[in-house]
């Protein structure tokens, strides 16, 4: 964020100060932020510096160093399916309030960033530095002949396209269901140049030390799966305990010791999901209904209503 502040003619002490964070913070990497602070930080950086895709920016500047440990672990995987594999694994170490995924289908894979605190300030600005970061990461793992068949972005098309298109260098998809990048599914084949095992060994052992550091929230990872399973139509109980590798009953039960159900997770998802798309879509309520699995507009407003207490058509005309 400095770097970008400076480039674009700010004084990044003076404009960070502005929201309260001491520009020095930025000098130890293992400082860390929440997902609604960095989000305000991008926000304000946008606005003082007048510049709508700042986030692409800082995104641009991304890349393998910028996951610390993981990232060097990523370099030791035999090959960039196995890497982007530990990618998804490990990004939560640096991400509570997103998720990543890779899925391939046939020729097609899509490595995904969903952001499930999208009422969060700044989510625009941070999905689009995440696009780019993926960018930075498929380019430094599988070389600088890959390219990109497509990006997408979950917000409204900007007025001006430029800076996507120019360091994207593929077609771009905007008021797409997630930030993703979508290339040929021949590139996770692709072999890493690989390493010396005691060092694999260690970096696997310092990143599995962060992991048991950071505690087991399992709700707040059940609603990581959820966010992306209730959009592709596999979030029935059996299917996510499936992704824990654990049978159905230990994921509710795992789930009631944590003082909640399968059921109030779905509701909080579906809720989170619905305000995302009624704010930041044009689709239209038969389209967000089936989205989130409903069989008709009147049950999905049902539903919102006793989230909410309001109608989806209210809530999206007051925001």
């Amino acid at each position: 964020m400095p770097a970008v502040l400076r480039s674009l003619g700010a004084n990044p002490a003076a404009v960070l100060a502005e929201i309260g964070v001491d520009e020095k913070l930025f000098d130890d990497p293992s400082n860390r932020i929440s997902f609604a602070a960095r989000g305000r930080l991008l926000a304000h950086c946008a606005a003082r510096t007048a510049c709508p895709h700042f986030g692409l920016l800082v995104g641009q500047r991304a890349g393998l160093h910028s996951l610390g440990f993981v990232g060097l672990l990523l370099k030791t995987e035999p090959d960039v399916g196995r890497a982007l594999g530990s990618l998804v694994r490990y990004f939560p170490l640096h991400v509570r309030g997103a998720r990543m995924a890779l899925e391939v289908d046939g020729d097609l894979a899509v490595l995904s960033y969903e952001i499930y605190q999208s009422r969060s300030e700044g989510v625009e600005q941070v999905g689009d530095g995440a696009v780019a970061a993926m960018i930075n990461v498929m380019r430094e793992l599988a070389g600088s002949d890959w390219k990109p068949i497509e990006a997408r972005f979950a917000h409204r098309k900007p007025p001006d396209v430029r800076p996507f298109r120019s360091f994207v260098g593929a077609p771009l998809l905007f008021e797409a269901e997630q930030y993703a990048v979508l290339f040929s599914a021949s590139w996770l084949a692709r072999c890493l140049p690989g390493t010396d095992p005691q060092l694999r060994r260690l970096l696997q052992e310092h990143v599995d030390s962060l992991e048991r550091q950071l505690g087991d929230d399992f709700p707040e990872q059940v609603r990581s799966m959820l966010r992306h399973a209730l959009v592709t139509g596999r979030a029935k109980e059996d299917q996510i305990a499936a992704v824990f590798s654990i049978e159905r009953r230990t994921l509710v039960r795992r789930l009631h010791a944590s003082g909640t159900g399968f059921r109030e997770v779905v509701d909080e998802v579906r809720f989170e999901i619905a305000r995302q798309l009624l704010e930041d879509s044009t689709m239209d309520m038969a389209q967000i209904a089936s989205v989130l699995g409903y069989s008709n507009v009147s049950a999905f407003t049902r539903a919102f209503r006793r989230w909410s207490g309001t109608t989806p058509a209210q809530w999206r005309s007051e925001t």
